[in-house]
């Protein structure tokens, strides 16, 4: 519990920066209006993209005793196919509300 306290105060300022980063983002995200929705969802599929590139990296580079880096490797794959995945089709829905009905 010592080591837990000494370490929040070591850190401080980066745990206040990281707490007003996240109330600045819920603003932010919260008065984006639906039409810029979709430029939007697609950086945020790119930026996913990454993430599935760099955990197939730590994957590929971690040793082979370590299961814990390939169980969490493994796990930022998944999640991060799923999150791109559902951001395309969420992409695709918004652009379907756009097209002339026939």
């Amino acid at each position: 519990m010592d080591q837990l306290l000494s370490w929040i105060s070591a850190h401080q300022e980066m745990i206040y920066i990281v707490v007003l980063m996240i109330f600045v983002g819920i603003e932010v995200i919260g008065r984006v209006p639906s039409v810029l929705h979709t430029p939007l969802m697609s950086g945020a599929n790119a930026i996913h993209g990454v993430v599935i590139i760099g955990a197939i990296i730590v994957m590929g580079k971690a040793e082979e005793g370590n299961i814990i880096a390939l169980i969490l490797g493994f796990l930022a794959v998944v999640l991060g196919t799923l999150n791109v995945v559902g951001g395309f089709v969420v992409t695709d829905r918004m652009l379907e509300m756009f097209k002339k009905k026939k």
